[in-house]
């Protein structure tokens, strides 16, 4: 098991198959471009793979605000879901951790969509706490 910085284009393709089983909408047309505009602003991708696959991925920025300080957001987090129970989310959950502390990050953050009961048992079940609600508004572009 190795968790590696996803840098190449092959490297972010392959995380894709994974990725998409927590954003279904992902275009696989356009994912290494959407990828790499995101990293040009400070995002990182990081896959776990075992026996040369890719088995969780973790999307995620360095950001400070005068709420939190600096911290560790998660924006992707996700097992795939026949290798769910492996511990490969705690092994992505704790290499973040750490990868947080040597950045001098405060703390670490994520927000989860109110359906995934499962995945709040599991963030629970890694000490984590819930901080806050997030609201979230879309933009007619005809306004």
């Amino acid at each position: 098991m190795e968790i590696q910085f996803a840098r190449s284009d092959l490297d972010i393709a392959q995380c894709f198959p994974i990725m998409v089983q927590l954003r279904p909408h992902l275009d696989p047309a356009e994912f290494v471009s959407q990828v790499q505009r995101q990293q040009q602003v400070g995002y990182h991708l990081v896959y776990l793979d075992v026996d040369a696959a890719v088995q969780a991925i973790a999307g995620f920025r360095i950001v400070e605000t005068l709420a939190n300080g600096k911290v560790l957001y998660i924006d992707d987090l996700v097992t795939d879901g026949v290798a769910q129970g492996n511990g490969y989310g705690k092994a992505l959950i704790d290499w973040l951790l750490d990868y947080a502390r040597s950045k001098d990050c405060a703390s670490i953050h994520l927000d989860s969509g109110v359906q995934r009961t499962g995945a709040h048992r599991f963030y629970f079940g890694r000490g984590m706490t819930i901080t806050a609600f997030h609201f979230g508004m879309k933009l007619d572009p005809d306004l």
